[in-house]
């Protein structure tokens, strides 16, 4: 699921991020940022995976779950939902802590 975050943002990105309850997996070969939230554990399966790009002055965000590892190692494909009831919570969570400043 796309969707932006309007500028300005009150602190980092990286902060935000953070509040959000999401950590940092480092930039991806794309200049992406690439961040998780699991919803078991810290390195846990299933997980919210976000990547963020700077678009102008707002963030792009595409936000999926990942619903397991994935199986051949030195691969990205898994199990990953990029619609459906829990993707659009998790992106109106999001959202909701952007206006709140949680």
């Amino acid at each position: 699921m796309k969707f932006i975050l309007s500028a300005p943002l009150k602190e980092t990105i990286h902060n935000f991020m953070r509040k959000a309850g999401y950590f940092s997996l480092g930039g991806s070969q794309e200049r992406e940022l690439n961040y998780i939230r699991p919803m078991t554990g810290r390195a846990g399966y299933p997980r919210f995976h976000l990547y963020l790009r700077k678009q102008g002055e707002d963030w792009a965000l595409n936000l999926h779950l990942d619903q397991k590892k994935p199986i051949y190692e030195g691969t990205s494909a898994h199990s990953g939902e990029y619609a459906g009831p829990l993707v659009e919570q998790e992106a109106a969570r999001i959202q909701t802590v952007l206006r709140n400043g949680l």
